[in-house]
């Protein structure tokens, strides 16, 4: 979710915050980058969710809490910036 009047470069430190977070929060079972491989069977590459879902749709879901997707997720909840930018580093990366 780029938000309109943000600058390049905002824009740029925005996604990277939004990859920073699903390195911390997402990584263990989801390929969250451009090529790497979901180690858990029931968790989508991140660069396919487009193909499953509208982007944009994820980020309430973000903060409200997720507590879906495979059956032995976490619970993750995000604030609003932290859901931004794990939404604009999403929508970065699809195929």
């Amino acid at each position: 979710m780029l938000v309109p009047g943000l600058a390049a470069g905002q824009q740029t430190e925005q996604i990277a915050s939004g990859r920073a977070l699903v390195e911390d929060n997402c990584i263990r079972c989801h390929g969250i980058g451009e090529a790497d491989e979901s180690s858990h069977p029931d968790a989508p590459e991140f660069r396919a969710l487009s193909k499953r879902y509208p982007i944009e749709a994820l980020g309430e879901a973000f903060v409200e809490g997720i507590v879906t997707g495979h059956p032995d997720m976490p619970e993750f909840v995000a604030t609003p910036v932290q859901t931004a930018a794990i939404i604009a580093y999403i929508e970065s990366i699809q195929e």
